[in-house]
């Protein structure tokens, strides 16, 4: 399985997971490769989950010669995306590739920059829209977010999932890259969510970003910088 336990969070370590990051990260990878280079490490993440996180069950098949048994995956009618905008669009993208079925989530959510990093490592957070289907007792919610770097966003917005209604039975935090300091401050806002991530990086700089890193994912999806 490629999916190791590193203590604070879950890293996915599919060959091709990494490979994309690297891409990813080369300050040389233009906009629509960097676009698209999310998209396909949301869908290799997508695999992952359901080879990690969801069962199977076997069922009866009939194919043109004879019956026989086969298997598939349990729950894809139950999963629910939620997109943090904006830079997380083109990773779900990608995901909705491996969970076709899935329903979808929109929470706009940034930190204000121009308040500058508090003592303790966090950033004022405006929530200016949710948008969230039903969430049942029996989901697996994937919270897509490419960067998590202090924890300020993604503890915000998962305050906001959990304010809904009734707690899902899995509940994941998706990232393409994270930083310690935002995976303990998670670990300890919330810890019933599980934090899956392609790699933990080094630390963040003075204001915040994550080192090596990959840049702002959404000036260099969107071409905004």
């Amino acid at each position: 399985m490629a999916i190791e336990d590193r203590g604070e969070a879950k890293v996915i370590t599919h060959a091709l997971a990494r490979d994309e990051l690297s891409r990813l990260r080369d300050v040389e990878t233009e906009q629509v490769e960097f676009r698209k280079g999310l998209v396909r490490l949301g869908r290799i993440c997508g695999y992952e989950i359901i080879d990690g996180r969801m069962e199977t069950e076997y069922v009866a098949v009939q194919t043109p010669l004879t019956d026989t048994m086969g298997e598939r995956v349990k729950g894809l009618d139950d999963v629910v995306i939620v997109n943090v905008l904006r830079a997380a669009t083109p990773f779900v993208e990608g995901l909705l590739k491996a969970f076709p079925r899935a329903r979808q989530g929109v929470i706009s959510a940034s930190r204000d920059e121009s308040a500058g990093m508090a003592d303790d490592g966090s950033f004022p957070i405006s929530i200016d829209y949710v948008k969230l289907p039903e969430i049942r007792a029996t989901d697996t919610v994937v919270v897509a977010d490419p960067m998590l770097a202090t924890g300020s966003t993604m503890a915000a917005v998962l305050e906001a999932i959990r304010s809904q209604g009734p707690d899902p039975e899995q509940l994941l935090v998706l990232s393409a890259v994270a930083a310690p300091p935002g995976l303990v401050r998670l670990n300890e806002s919330d810890p019933g969510a599980e934090l899956l991530t392609v790699a933990i990086d080094d630390e963040l700089d003075d204001d915040g970003y994550i080192v090596p890193g990959l840049g702002d994912a959404g000036d260099r999806a969107f071409r905004t910088d």
